[in-house]
């Protein structure tokens, strides 16, 4: 049986949390996916609970609090669950 290795690729992705939802801290391109209504973002109960929904090419999934929201290599948009992501990736480059 033959076996394949995931070709190395760069993302962009951006962690979920109560301390970085804020419009400020949010890169270039998640803003864009917001605007354009690919990302939803908020927060209930006076910012106790944070959640959202993506728009995947597979449909709309939720992404809750300390997930990951990934732009991939063609533009799309995926949530990811952190103990996938940083089993998958390596970070390359911070944001400065």
């Amino acid at each position: 049986m033959p076996k394949y290795r995931k070709k190395p690729v760069v993302i962009e992705a951006y962690q979920f949390t109560k301390g970085n939802f804020c419009r400020e801290k949010e890169p270039a391109w998640l803003k864009q996916a917001i605007q354009s209504g690919h990302v939803i973002l908020w927060s209930q109960y006076s910012g106790d609970v944070i959640e959202g929904e993506v728009k995947t090419l597979e449909g709309t999934m939720k992404v809750s609090e300390n997930d990951y929201i990934i732009k991939g290599v063609k533009g799309e948009f995926y949530p990811c669950k952190p103990d996938i992501f940083e089993s998958t990736y390596d970070l390359v480059e911070a944001y400065t």
